[in-house]
């Protein structure tokens, strides 16, 4: 866990906010010598991470058995554990927290600024990556919405506008899945977007055409009119990279233009 990393400290812990429920479930653990804290759930406002849900901001208590700011209904837990001095940080979504990691002691010292600081920062990466997670369930939504198996038709009429919404999800997707820590779903991103891409409908007729999964990203920017500026800030790459990744798509595709590297993509079944 990252957390132990950036705040050297020796035991690390978290979980998410299960919907509807108004708790969280202790899921990851890392550097804990026993079971205890495992699944363990933790409701809004009880013990230490309970009040860091509820205040939506960073606690932290010296002796956890012995603090009075807390409530105490996870005693046996951290102290089967043998934590001592605990820090729990909120990672918060939009305002709304949907998660908390800890990080403790084995001993009763002061948890530091830095520390503190740490972990914060610790938590916002936890919090970019449940925002881009959002995203891309949202855009595996979008992508599978009725009404654009049949194929491409003509851009008037409600089939032509979801065809183009199908397009602009697929290079989404596609813009997505490098940002994405979880390799499960990056694989099922990825896996929908050759999906998207052959859709019902299609025969490719092109020779097979062999692109790399970055020069295909880029295609798909160009597909739904991003510039190269534009596709270098979705995916995170510079302009010039963008425009070799672009040459070298071009080129295997045997096309002389953006527009007809597109074209020929989509005849070969590489995007849709």
């Amino acid at each position: 866990m990252r957390l132990r990393r950036a705040t050297g400290l020796p035991v690390a812990f978290g979980g998410l906010v299960e919907p509807g429920r108004g708790q969280v479930r202790i899921s990851e653990l890392n550097g804990t010598a026993t079971a205890a804290l495992s699944a363990l759930a933790v409701s809004s406002g009880n013990g230490l991470g309970g009040k860091a849900v509820a205040l939506a901001r960073p606690c932290a208590v010296t002796d956890y058995s012995s603090s009075r700011r807390i409530s105490h209904e996870y005693d046996s837990a951290v102290a089967a554990e043998g934590l001592r001095s605990v820090l729990a940080v909120p990672v918060v979504v939009r305002r709304r927290v949907r998660g908390v990691l800890y990080g403790a002691l084995r001993t009763a010292q002061p948890l530091g600024d830095r520390t503190l600081a740490a972990a914060v920062e610790a938590a916002r990466d936890v919090e970019q990556s449940l925002v881009v997670r959002d995203e891309a369930y949202g855009l595996l939504a979008a992508a599978r919405t009725p009404g654009v198996a049949g194929g491409p038709v003509g851009p008037g009429g409600p089939e032509g506008a979801a065809w183009e919404r199908l397009r602009e999800a697929h290079g989404a997707l596609r813009a997505l899945a490098p940002r994405l820590v979880d390799p499960v779903l990056r694989a099922e991103l990825l896996s929908v977007c050759e999906t998207l891409a052959a859709s019902p409908g299609r025969t490719p007729s092109a020779p097979e055409v062999r692109l790399t999964p970055r020069e295909l990203d880029v295609l798909a920017c160009v597909a739904v009119g991003t510039t190269n500026a534009g596709a270098g800030e979705r995916l995170g790459l510079r302009s010039e990279t963008v425009k070799a990744y672009l040459r070298s798509a071009m080129r295997k595709l045997g096309a002389h233009t953006r527009l007809e590297a597109v074209v020929a993509a989509r005849t070969a079944g590489l995007l849709p």
